[in-house]
C-alpha cells in the first residue's frame, strides 16, 4: 500500500520515559518481521518504523526528535496515517536448521519481539539477548519471558544482568563452535559493527537491521543510500555478507538534505 490510510490509535503503553508503544486499530497480516510502516502524522512529517506485531499494528518508538516527541503527545483515539509494510525482513528459513539468536539494543527489542513469535512458532530454539544502558531502559521484558526464550541481559552499569555492552554477553554465548546459532540483530550500528565482526570472525550466519532516513519508503528518492544499496528496498535486513566493505555501514549516514555526515 503506498497511499496512507488513517486509523485511531487504540492503546499507549509507557515502556521507558522515553519510549512508548502504540497499538493502531489496523492489521497488517502480510508483514514479516524486520519490515517496516512508514507512519504520518499530518501537517508534522512522515517516518518509517519497524513492526513490533502485525494484528493488531503495533510500533515502539523513542522520543529522539520533533516527529517523535509529537507523536508521544498523541492520545488514545487520536488519528495518524500509515502505509506499508515495506523492505525486507528476517528470513528464519535460511537458517531453520539452527537454534536463533536475537540481539537488541535498546527499542530494537521491538522488531525482534515480531521474530521471535515466529521462531517460536517454528519450534526454533530460540535466545533472546537484550542490551540497554541501566536496566530501566530495557523494554520487552516481560513479553519476550511470556514466551518462554533463553533471556540473556546486559546492561552498560550492571544493574541488572551481564555489567558491560551485549555484544560482549554475546560473544560469550557464541563461543562453542559446535552449536553456532544464526544471529539476527536490531539496534544502534555501533552494535551492528561488532556483531558483523564477530560473525564474519566465527562463521557464523547473521541477519543485521539496519536504520537510514528515509522520504519515501519505496526507492525512489535515493536518501537511504548505504553505499550501492537502498535500506528501504534491499533491506532493512542484510545478511552479514552484504555489509563486507561497505564504506559507509558503521562510518556515514546521510541527513534530510542528503549531506554525508559520521556516526557517532
Amino acid at each position: 500500500m503506498t497511499l496512507p490510510q488513517t486509523v485511531r490509535i487504540r492503546q499507549i503503553r509507557d515502556e521507558t520515559r522515553t519510549i512508548r508503544t502504540f497499538v493502531l486499530d489496523a492489521e497488517v497480516s502480510e508483514a514479516e518481521p524486520g519490515q517496516f510502516i512508514m507512519l504520518w502524522l499530518p501537517g508534522v512529517d512522515e517516518k518509517p518504523i519497524a513492526i513490533a506485531r502485525p494484528a493488531p499494528l503495533t510500533v515502539t518508538v523513542a522520543r529522539v526528535g520533533s516527529f517523535s516527541a509529537a507523536l508521544h503527545q498523541r492520545r488514545v483515539g487520536d488519528r495518524v496515517g500509515w502505509r506499508g509494510p515495506y523492505g525486507r525482513g528476517f528470513s528464519l528459513s535460511l537458517h531453520e536448521d539452527r537454534p536463533a539468536l536475537l540481539v537488541a539494543g535498546g527499542y530494537g527489542a521491538a522488531p525482534l519481539y515480531f521474530l521471535a513469535t515466529r521462531a517460536i512458532k517454528r519450534g526454533i530454539p530460540t535466545t533472546v539477548a537484550l542490551g540497554a544502558r541501566r536496566a530501566d531502559d530495557l523494554v520487552y521484558v516481560d513479553r519476550f519471558r511470556s514466551l518462554g526464550v533463553e533471556l540473556a541481559i546486559a546492561t552498560d552499569d550492571g544493574s541488572i544482568g551481564y555489567r558491560g555492552y551485549v555484544t560482549d554477553l554475546v560473544a560469550q554465548l557464541t563461543n562453542q563452535p559446535a552449536s553456532q546459532p544464526t544471529i539476527y540483530a536490531c539496534g544502534p550500528e555501533p552494535m551492528l559493527v561488532s556483531l558483523h565482526r564477530l560473525c564474519r570472525e566465527r562463521d557464523i550466519p547473521g541477519q543485521l537491521s539496519v536504520e537510514r532516513y528515509m522520504k519515501c519508503g519505496i526507492g525512489i528518492c535515493g536518501q537511504c543510500a548505504l553505499d550501492g544499496l537502498l535500506v528501504c528496498q534491499d533491506g532493512p535486513v542484510f545478511g552479514v555478507e552484504q555489509l563486507d566493505g561497505l564504506r559507509d555501514f558503521g562510518h556515514a549516514h546521510r541527513s534530510a538534505t542528503g549531506r554525508r555526515l559520521p556516526i557517532r
